[in-house]
This record gives C-alpha cells, sequence and structure tokens, in this order.
C-alpha cells in the first residue's frame, strides 16, 4: 500500500458530522452532504430539495422556485463548513465542544442564473480565496445537472459559540 493511501484522510461527511460542525437544525440546515473537501481550498457538498419544505406554498404557487436568500445560505454554510475543518486541521488547534457560530458579514457579486425547484439536487462548491483579519473569503457556486444556479463572494467571520 502507498503512502498516500495509508495517509488518505476521508474527506466525506454524512448528517451527523455536518451536525457536529454547524450550529444549524431543521428546517435551517442547508447542507446534507459533503462529497469532498481539502481543508484550507475547497469543498463540495450536496442539498436536496424537497417539495416538503416549508417555503414550497408561497414561493411561487403557480411555478415553485428556492428563494434566492436560501441559495446564499447553503453557498455559506458550506463555507462554514470549509472554514470549520481548515481550522480542524491546523495543528495544535483546539476546537470547542459545540460548533462555533459562523457570521456571514458579506455577500459579493451574488448572480442568480436559473432557479432551482423541488426535486433539485444542489451541488455546492466553494473554494477558499483567503482570510483577512479574521474575515474568512470565499468563492462559492451551485450547479444543478452541471448547470450553474448561482454564485457569490461570501465573506464570513467564525464568532464563540
Amino acid at each position: 500500500m502507498g503512502a498516500d493511501q495509508t495517509d488518505a484522510v476521508d474527506c466525506w461527511m454524512g448528517p451527523e458530522a455536518i451536525r457536529e460542525r454547524l450550529p444549524h437544525r431543521y428546517p435551517f440546515l442547508m447542507v446534507d452532504q459533503v462529497v469532498d473537501y481539502t481543508p484550507g481550498e475547497s469543498i463540495s457538498a450536496l442539498r436536496n430539495v424537497s417539495a416538503s419544505e416549508p417555503w414550497v406554498p408561497g414561493h411561487f404557487p403557480e411555478k415553485t422556485i428556492m428563494p434566492g436568500v436560501l441559495l446564499v445560505e447553503s453557498m455559506a454554510q458550506a463555507c462554514g463548513l470549509l472554514a470549520y475543518v481548515t481550522r480542524e486541521a491546523e495543528p495544535d488547534v483546539e476546537m470547542p465542544a459545540t460548533p462555533p457560530l459562523f457570521y456571514l458579514v458579506g455577500v459579493d457579486e451574488a448572480r442568480f442564473k436559473q432557479p432551482a425547484c423541488p426535486g433539485d439536487q444542489l451541488a455546492i462548491n466553494a473554494r477558499l480565496d483567503r482570510v483577512v483579519r479574521g474575515i474568512w473569503l470565499f468563492k462559492a457556486r451551485i450547479e444543478v445537472n452541471g448547470r450553474l444556479v448561482t454564485s457569490a463572494g461570501i465573506r464570513c467571520t467564525m464568532g464563540a459559540s
């Protein structure tokens, strides 16, 4: 077995691992699973949009589409997970017993290219751009079936639990 196989880290997270790292809970937990991540670099996550979500009856009754603010929140939560696993990977860092609050402090250049609807699976991808004075800057995007739905620069800061 090669060194790259023995040193491999499991870069997948299911719902339990996500709940250990994010303070959000239903109905506001917007990431269902993480399919891959590299601390300090990037994360790929999934969100299944269900017809039973609380916003469905009112947005919009004639043609249901996921609200843009929830798409942005989905990207922000994926970015929060990337920040958390990045901190976890740092040597000699003591992580809090409960997930820290990760505050959204800015959204830059948000673009909405096509709607997301119940039945869609959102592929959420985020890349850490840099950290400046405690502000984490990310580039994030959501695709459905390989087509861009939305993209934005996400700015967050990690607070106390």
